[in-house]
């Protein structure tokens, strides 16, 4: 159970990585007063908090009404937190297009998007999300845990940015890379061994088959 609860709480803190949405979010929002800043950081955790649980409990029916085993989506999901591994460890992480980095600009609430999209319930987040329901469905009351445990770190992720002015002063761009880099390493074994466990069950069932 301890290892259910570690495994969790460390994937979803590393994909949502509060820390490095420190600078992005004042960049987004630090022309406006410390109040709004707030408001807006509790509304969007708020509604990502809401897509990841939403997410967490009729996921896996979308992935069985489109007849894709959680093997072959373990294996899609690996390959994409892999993805946002290098971008994370190369400094280069980009949760939104170029487009849409320009529409937040202009948009007088960005708490839906892009903070809520993509930044906090991202693909990578909400993939992690079901397998880790997956996974945890061997233990007893597992889905509570892992639910639990994502709003522990949603609401770390609001704290941080909260506190985002301040982070962004005291580590400055170079401190936020380095948490990032460290992150992106941890993310990048752990997209590996999704990757390792999916391929591995699919081969297995086809070897059985044939």
């Amino acid at each position: 159970m301890s290892s259910l609860i570690i495994r969790t709480f460390l994937t979803l803190f590393v994909v949502i990585d509060p820390i490095g949405l420190a600078p992005i979010f004042v960049t987004l929002a630090g022309n406006r007063s410390s109040h709004e800043q707030i408001k807006i950081a509790r509304k969007a955790v708020l509604v990502a908090g809401g897509i990841v649980f939403a997410f967490a409990l009729v996921g896996s029916l979308l992935l069985s009404y489109l007849h894709i085993s959680i093997e072959a989506f373990q294996v899609a999901a690996g390959v994409l937190l892999f993805k946002i591994a290098v971008d994370m460890v190369f400094a280069q992480r980009e949760r939104e297009t170029e487009a849409e980095e320009k529409e937040a600009q202009l948009r007088q609430d960005i708490s839906v998007f892009p903070l809520a999209i993509p930044l906090i319930a991202g693909p990578g987040t909400l993939a992690s999300v079901l397998i880790l329901v997956n996974e945890a469905s061997t233990y007893t009351l597992g889905l509570v845990i892992v639910l639990a445990i994502a709003a522990v770190v949603l609401l770390t992720a609001y704290i941080f940015l909260c506190l985002s002015p301040r982070l962004a002063r005291i580590l400055g761009q170079t401190g936020v890379n380095v948490v990032t880099r460290v992150l992106g390493v941890l993310l990048a074994a752990l997209a590996v061994q999704y990757i390792a466990n999916g391929i591995s069950v699919l081969l297995k069932s086809a070897l059985n088959n044939s």
